[in-house]
């Protein structure tokens, strides 16, 4: 695989370009997880893609302003990024309304490392793929430290919904996996990247591959591009209700509305739960709800304590008057724990319950407020105001604006420190009064 010193320009400019996303892919320290590094580079884009994605937006782009960028005509531009978006490097994304395609380049995650494993069958090389990433992942914690180091992460945890405690307080429909179905205008179902890239490594478990959803937009680009199959509401919620039963985690995009996926992700596979696992970071965004326990119906099987994808769940010796030997009960990390719920739905003596969580933790209302406060956290919201001295369009600043009158106070403030734009600061002194 050679050295650094060996990467050819066109893949050096990509990695400066990919610096300004919202999830970048940073160079690693480890030799092994450089090494991989650069392999995944190498296999995923020739030079000339390389060079062509250097110089696209991180934004959704109309191909007119893209042309002009290029100085190309349109229609030539066009057929340049077509074999791109068919790896999944560049994404085209059509407005249901007025069918236009805007383009724009994939970060990583949630991105082309997904796109990479969701075909069985395609132009890459899945067993090349599956040792870099592996490589570059687990060789040392920097890509892990980019993706869920901070904050603002790109998943976020949904309870099961048939393991609610009665009388809870009324459950939003951006809670619910099931509601989030339902409301979808469309829905595709694919292999999961996870556990595809863990059976070419030889560490795959048992659970079906082809099990998950993307929705809306996200799901239109998938279809389009043949990274999965269109299904309907009746498949999905059937898909939903299988992933409960074997006892996986629903784990959605960090956003209330319009998420673009819902995971159905198992412990030993998943990226983000291994995350948790073996690195310890805060990589899901807990649901709103947390397990009630109720240890006078607990048997002491343990069960939950070993269906828990996070380890949040240990078994305790305790007490019982009369006996000799200890009974056990289980003890639950609230720091730990995710709430996703499995847990209960193991429970065979309904001893745990899902309630509401007392604080529970910021979900950002789109996908526009997750990116900025993804950049404020990593140091980029000027990457993503503004492109090689391009402002963005109105419509985005627009959204963007209301995004930073959302962020608390001190990010408020890094945002206005990271942009040195009257403009900005101006929303960020006034954002009390401009949300009023």
């Amino acid at each position: 695989m050679g050295h650094m010193s060996q990467l050819k320009q066109e893949y050096r400019a990509l990695m400066d370009r990919l610096d300004h996303h919202a999830v970048a892919m940073p160079r690693p320290e480890d030799q092994r997880a450089l090494e991989g590094w650069r392999e995944l580079l190498e296999v995923m884009y020739t030079p000339e893609e390389a060079e062509l994605a250097s110089r696209m937006p991180m934004v959704p782009t109309s191909l007119r302003r893209l042309a002009r960028r290029y100085d190309v005509p349109e229609e030539e531009l066009r057929q340049k990024l077509e074999p791109l978006c068919d790896k999944g490097l560049i994404m085209d994304l059509v407005s249901p309304k007025t069918g236009e395609a805007k383009y724009l380049l994939a970060p990583p995650v949630v991105g082309f490392f997904e796109f990479s494993m969701m075909r069985a069958h395609d132009m890459f090389d899945k067993l090349a793929v599956a040792k870099a990433m592996d490589a570059y992942m687990h060789g040392d914690d920097t890509f892990v430290r980019e993706v869920f180091g901070n904050d603002t992460v790109v998943g976020r945890s949904m309870v099961h919904e048939d393991v609610l405690a009665d009388g809870i307080p009324e459950v939003l429909d951006w809670e619910r996996t099931t509601r989030l179905i339902e409301d979808s205008d469309q829905i595709a179902v694919s292999h999961c990247y996870c556990r595809h890239k863990a059976e070419h490594l030889g560490k795959a478990c048992d659970v079906p591959q082809e099990i998950c959803l993307s929705l809306n937009g996200g799901a239109n680009f998938v279809i389009r591009r043949g990274f999965g199959r269109p299904i309907d509401k009746q498949e999905a919620l059937s898909i939903v209700k299988k992933a409960r039963k074997l006892g996986l985690v629903q784990i959605a995009d960090n956003v209330k509305n319009e998420p673009a996926y819902v995971c159905n992700c198992c412990a030993c596979c998943c990226g983000q739960l291994s995350s948790i696992n073996d690195f310890g970071f805060k990589a899901v965004n807990p649901s709103g709800f947390e397990p009630a326990y109720h240890p006078d119906d607990c048997k002491g099987c343990s069960r939950c304590s070993r269906a828990c994808p996070v380890a949040a769940i240990t078994m305790a010796p305790a007490r019982a008057g009369g006996q000799r030997k200890n009974e056990l009960r289980a003890v639950f990390d609230s720091e730990l724990c995710i709430g996703c719920g499995v847990c209960a739905t193991t429970c065979k003596q309904e001893a745990i319950r899902m309630e509401r969580r007392e604080n529970p933790s910021h979900v950002p209302e789109n996908a526009v407020e997750r990116v900025v406060r993804q950049m404020v956290e990593h140091g980029r919201l000027a990457d993503l105001l503004f492109d090689e001295s391009e402002s963005r369009g109105a419509a985005f600043l627009n959204h963007a604006v209301q995004a930073i009158t959302k962020l608390p106070p001190a990010q408020r403030a890094l945002a206005s420190d990271q942009v040195r734009s009257r403009f900005v600061q101006f929303v960020v002194k006034n954002a009390p009064a401009i949300e009023a």
